[in-house]
């Protein structure tokens, strides 16, 4: 799995990047099939913003939060990702 962090008025710090990292894993942990996620921190005025896209096999899933602080949006946007990921992946084993 490729992550790459990319910031908006924002310098992703060593510890934005441990924290995006660990909260990855355990998406690794529900789906090992990930391939590639992107995630873009935002600054603007007083919200913190986190989205990501991770492209799965067969499938490109989006999710994204604000908040007032940023740490809170990578976990709530982790959250969204990994309700994705389960449902996809239930989704995919109802078909065989």
């Amino acid at each position: 799995m490729q992550v790459s962090i990319t910031g908006h008025h924002v310098e992703v710090t060593e510890a934005l990047k441990a924290h995006v990292e660990d909260k990855f894993s355990k998406l690794k942990r529900h789906f090992d099939n990930v391939v590639d996620v992107h995630v873009i921190l935002t600054v603007e005025k007083l919200e913190q913003k986190a989205e990501a896209t991770v492209q799965i096999s067969g499938a490109k899933l989006y999710a994204d939060d604000t908040q007032a602080d940023m740490y809170v949006a990578i976990d709530n946007m982790i959250d969204k990702l990994d309700r994705q990921v389960v449902k996809y992946k239930e989704k995919s084993q109802e078909r065989r």
